[in-house]
């Protein structure tokens, strides 16, 4: 379900799952100080079915926080799941729900296809506008030891109903709603422009960054807008359905490690990383970038050919990054020219990523991408 007010249906949509008797609700602290949790409560409560609620999600789950939290709910069982938050709420709902009926910890199941059962039915709600999520089959938990985030993709990670409700997101503060918005953004530019692009993800692409391009400045400046919102929540949405067909590319392989090395926020470091990564791309994608400049509204860039097209769609994204304030300086989260290496190590071995990027990038190209992110080294 779409649109503004969507929300308030859910307890008369969940005989999609037969019987429900009793459901579990997977949030955050913030979400039950909204109310919201409340809100879904007394929906469900309508309906006579029983709730609890968890919200012991981490801000940017590790494996661990996941399986305590399966620890937590073993003794029961329920007819559903509802995750309500971010992505990392709606991540955290979807294994929690496959780790239920699969006999398998978290890092058994990363990977592709690496879930054998469908898990319990979940209910996705998601209340920022980045990840997409809630209609991915992925999901992305960090491993602490080996510094890196890593993500479990499986048709059994899908859910059975989700909630895209742009008035649940009239309240992100401003830096989220940057951080969130750059990276579906990033999502959308990535899949439409990644060796797996094809004629189903290239509609989703170019819609979700027609609608995040009409949104993403306002949301940031006027967060009541519910026109602004909603562009944004359904661009996100849009941009998840892409990479679902697609897939993402080389900046997605290297936030990566400076997410779990670093726990720079995905939306951030996929932010900052996006123009530089694009830029090194830009002679192989260069038509496919002048798409992605009429999508944005670049009015009369095509016309100076599609060079400049291209090239006017990286100057927008800095622009973006500036008017969003979006870090521009890796130094500011603790990054070193030292770490440089072993960041690149760690980027190029994310195969599944790297391998979709539509230009190879050697061990050198990915450091010299990280470098222009440290002032004294530009």
């Amino acid at each position: 379900m779409t649109g503004a007010g969507s929300f308030r249906h859910l307890g008369r949509h969940m005989d999609l799952f037969g019987k429900v008797n009793k459901v579990l609700i997977i949030t955050l602290p913030s979400i039950r100080s909204q109310g919201l949790l409340d809100e879904i409560v007394n929906l469900l409560s309508q309906q006579g079915i029983h709730t609890t609620a968890i919200t012991g999600v981490m801000r940017e789950p590790t494996a661990d926080n996941i399986q305590q939290l399966a620890a937590e709910i073993s003794g029961e069982d329920f007819d559903a799941y509802i995750g309500i938050g971010g992505g990392s709420v709606l991540d955290a709902t979807k294994l929690l729900a496959v780790l239920k009926t699969n006999s398998l910890d978290i890092e058994d199941m990363l990977g592709t296809d690496r879930i054998p059962n469908a898990g319990i039915p979940t209910v996705l709600i998601p209340t920022t506008s980045g990840t997409g999520s809630e209609v991915t089959p992925n999901a992305i938990v960090t491993l602490p030891k080996k510094e890196l985030k890593i993500g479990a993709v499986s048709r059994h990670l899908l859910p059975g109903l989700t909630i895209v409700d742009p008035l649940l997101t009239l309240e992100l503060p401003k830096p989220m709603t940057a951080a969130t918005g750059m990276d579906a953004f990033t999502h959308a530019l990535e899949s439409y422009i990644s060796n797996k692009a094809n004629r189903v993800s290239d509609m989703f692409a170019l819609q979700a960054i027609r609608n995040i391009a009409n949104g993403i400045v306002e949301a940031y400046h006027h967060g009541q807008s519910v026109v602004a919102r909603e562009e944004m929540i359904m661009g996100s949405m849009y941009a998840g359905m892409a990479l679902t067909a697609a897939g993402t590319a080389a900046v997605h392989a290297m936030a990566y490690p400076l997410g779990g090395k670093f726990n720079i926020p995905h939306g951030v470091a996929n932010s900052m990383l996006l123009p530089h990564v694009t830029e090194f791309n830009i002679d192989r994608i260069t038509d496919r970038l002048a798409d992605i400049a009429e999508a944005m509204g670049l009015g009369g860039s095509r016309a100076f050919g599609s060079v400049s097209a291209a090239e006017s769609v990286i100057g927008k994204i800095m622009e973006w990054t500036k008017e969003l304030g979006i870090p521009q300086d890796l130094t500011a989260f603790g990054v070193t020219e030292k770490d440089i290496p072993e960041l690149a190590a760690a980027a190029s071995n994310v195969r599944r990523l790297m391998d979709n990027n539509p230009k190879e990038m050697e061990i050198e190209d990915i450091e010299r991408v990280y470098r222009k992110l440290l002032p004294s080294k530009q």
